[in-house]
């Protein structure tokens, strides 16, 4: 280790218990819910055959309900109409509900006993996964990934899914209760032309990334931005250089609730290195007040340079994104010659979850929609659609990828091996969301927390869910 080196790492070192949502304001729904109640008479299934291997009914409607977010759902539109065609007597039978309100939306469905047969269980207000499966209230969607997949008979849809989407939608045990359709490259992410008019370069260590923001302070551009109103966003950049600067077993340590996790030196000092950029006045003034909407513009009109996100954000900001953006996402610097893993580690994982509830009224259709949401034709429709790779392994063959999905794709590439995927967000998503991303990292981030505040305030939360045994626990194998 050199000097430089040394110096670097001395100064900088570091559901909801009663219902079925995450949020507090929704407990009240959760009496139905928990007691098992099914008002939803289920349709008799189909016959089974080699076109309809999951016995779907085929004149029963169905009912999607997808966010309306990052992807839009003009994807899942075209993926209805796919299963029109291979089942004509649903024609008008399909109803297709788009809403960020998912929660909103759904409680008083799934309370009720009455669910929608697939819904696309994504953004802000996403219910709560650990306390569904809890609760009893998803299909095991192990028939939908024995079944063969569209394209190739020969091939189980498991068969064709990227490495570790399977395993994501497990919690404690082999069923599959979730299926991420989208496959998500986090990060940090920038505009290659910007960088390029000032002759500048993506910075790999951490003082090339100080060098560079103190760089674009004297141009009148700010090094970072993020949504201030969201700051759980923050952990797509910072969870994979926590990562890399102590190793994968420090985030398994933090999704295992263990005692003390976030007090570990890597926490410390990829916590101080933020900390750092906000207090050497390297974050766009006024981030603490914006949402990811307002973040994203601000960074497309050039007032930052970086804003940790998903590989979603290219299509969420394409009427905002200059021509000649050249967008572009990069790994989290290194911090010095002695992290665990090297540059170029990233955080990648199977995104926007879907799930069939238990007691949908047609499940069997719910399944048999995300089957053919996985085969070739669809999955070039959503890559087309919204400049993302989905969890089907391929697909992007014969297509011109746009700037920011060939970036995304190039960079999992080179990752090889180091790729870390932190469960936090999908085992407990209110201890994720509303208080280690909002009422840590975010006060951190505003300036209202130490560094060692922040790690002792995550602790106390993971501490407290730990403890709590209304919260069903998961764990790493």
């Amino acid at each position: 280790m050199t000097p430089i080196d040394l110096g670097r790492r001395a100064l900088i070192k570091q559901a909801t218990a009663a219902g079925i949502l995450a949020l507090p304001a929704a407990t009240a729904l959760s009496g139905c819910a928990t007691s098992g109640g099914n008002n939803t008479q289920q349709v008799a299934r189909g016959e089974k055959s080699a076109k309809n291997p999951l016995a779907v009914n085929e004149g029963a409607g169905l009912d999607v309900v997808i966010f309306d977010g990052g992807f839009g759902d003009e994807y899942a539109k075209a993926a209805e109409a796919q299963y029109v065609a291979a089942y004509p007597k649903t024609d008008g039978k399909i109803k297709h509900t788009a809403t960020q309100k998912i929660q909103a939306r759904l409680a008083p469905r799934f309370n009720g006993g009455t669910p929608p047969d697939l819904i696309d269980n994504s953004g802000a207000e996403q219910m709560d996964f650990g306390t569904l499966v809890a609760k009893e209230q998803l299909t095991d969607l192990r028939a939908l990934l024995d079944a063969p997949s569209l394209d190739d008979p020969k091939k189980k849809v498991r068969d064709t899914l990227r490495p570790g989407v399977v395993e994501m939608g497990q919690f404690d045990g082999d069923e599959v209760w979730v299926l991420y359709y989208a496959y998500t490259i986090y990060g940090v992410w920038y505009s290659k032309s910007l960088l390029a008019k000032h002759g500048w370069e993506y910075p790999q260590d951490w003082d090339a990334m100080l060098k560079l923001c103190e760089d674009a302070k004297k141009q009148g551009i700010a090094g970072w931005t993020y949504p201030g109103k969201y700051p759980y966003y923050l952990p797509f950049s910072l969870y994979p250089f926590i990562a890399k600067i102590g190793g994968r077993e420090v985030l398994d340590a933090i999704d295992n609730l263990e005692p003390n996790a976030w007090k570990h030196d890597a926490v410390k000092s990829a916590f101080e290195a933020y900390h750092e950029l906000q207090a050497k006045g390297y974050i766009l003034k006024g981030t603490p007040g914006l949402d990811h909407v307002q973040s994203q513009v601000a960074w497309n009109e050039g007032k930052a340079l970086f804003i940790p996100n998903g590989s979603w954000v290219e299509n969420e900001t394409k009427k905002t994104t200059p021509r000649n953006f050249d967008m572009a996402v990069g790994a989290p610097s290194s911090l010095d010659a002695s992290d665990k893993l090297p540059f170029g580690t990233i955080w990648a994982s199977g995104g926007e979850p879907f799930i069939v509830p238990k007691n949908a009224k047609n499940p069997q259709g719910g399944m048999e929609l995300l089957r053919i949401m996985l085969g070739e034709k669809s999955t070039q429709t959503f890559i087309k659609r919204v400049s993302s790779l989905s969890s089907l392994n391929g697909g992007t063959e014969g297509l011109t990828l746009a700037p920011g999905l060939a970036s995304a794709q190039e960079l999992w590439a080179k990752a090889g091996e180091n790729v870390v995927n932190p469960r936090l967000q999908d085992w407990y998503v209110r201890l994720q969301k509303e208080k280690i991303g909002t009422a840590a990292l975010g006060e951190m981030m505003a300036g209202r927390l130490s560094p060692k505040e922040c790690m002792d305030k995550c602790q106390k939360f993971a501490d407290e869910t730990a403890r709590d045994d209304a919260v069903r626990k998961y764990r790493h194998r």
